[in-house]
């Protein structure tokens, strides 16, 4: 049996070719270019909140409302993140097992200032294009499932789309991989470390604890998985992370405002303390 993470290349790569076959690549990448430019990511010196929209999930199921008035609770919520101060909004466009899509990514970045990530299985330039013509200024590239050139060809065409893209890693193998791709490439390249193994689907905060003191000093790192709480983002912020990203929590919480002011408000007042004991 294949693990999750096969499977959702596999969709991905299915997705790309339906996509080719209704617009051709040069007609995409047409019309991408001819998008107002997305707003830029800018972080808080100290430490910020990457809060994610997702319909469901494999792990947590269905964390929205189906039917009428779904797609308008989302951007409702966006704009309650946005106001709570996050730095973007991370949305899931994958559609079967995250209930995600491009016409929510679309909807999302038109209802909201701040910048909008593309968080998905990507695994061609097409989708870096698709991700440009729906409004994104942001990309999620999983180092797995992008080997040999594959990542760098993802980070040439973020670039030529001005958007930004976190790399993400799962363990010392890809963390090596994405440190290389985020010093060469051309585009803001942030470092993701996530906590949640793509194989089992587990979290397990140890391994951004084990790893991000590593990266810290070479690229921007982002907790991904595994952060609830301000105590989280608190212990995230002590690791060296620069940014969590946050999403069933928020999802599930009827005041998604207040628990997000509350985990950045935990991460800034923790690097000064960090500091000071360096």
């Amino acid at each position: 049996m294949r693990d999750f993470l096969s499977l959702m290349a596999e969709a991905s790569r299915a997705r790309v070719a339906d996509a080719r076959a209704r617009l051709g690549e040069g007609q995409l990448i047409r019309r991408a270019s001819l998008r107002p430019l997305p707003p830029p990511l800018r972080l808080h010196p100290r430490f910020d909140v990457i809060a994610e929209i997702k319909p469901a999930s494999p792990s947590a199921g269905r964390l929205a409302p189906t039917g009428p008035g779904g797609g308008d609770a989302l951007i409702t919520r966006a704009r309650r993140y946005a106001h709570a101060g996050a730095a973007a909004i991370s949305v899931l466009t994958e559609p079967s097992a995250f209930g995600g899509s491009l016409i929510l990514l679309e909807g999302l970045a038109l209802a909201t200032t701040i910048p909008v990530l593309r968080k998905d299985f990507l695994v061609d330039p097409y989708q870096v294009a698709e991700a440009r013509d729906r409004g994104a200024a942001g990309i999620l590239l999983i180092v797995r499932l992008l080997p040999g050139e594959a990542l760098a060809e993802m980070l040439d065409a973020a670039f030529h789309f001005s958007l930004f893209a976190l790399v993400e890693a799962s363990d010392e193998a890809d963390l090596e991989r994405a440190l290389d791709a985020a010093r060469a490439a051309a585009c803001p390249a942030l470092v993701g470390i996530n906590a949640r193994d793509l194989q089992t689907l587990e979290v397990d905060p140890a391994r951004w604890e084990r790893l991000a003191p590593r990266a810290a000093e070479h690229a921007v790192v982002v907790a991904e998985s595994g952060v609830a709480t301000a105590e989280g983002a608190a212990r995230a912020a002590t690791c060296g992370c620069r940014a969590v990203l946050a999403g069933t929590a928020l999802m599930r919480d009827a005041n998604p405002s207040a628990r997000l002011a509350a985990m950045i408000e935990a991460g800034r007042e923790t690097i000064p303390a960090r500091e000071a004991q360096a």
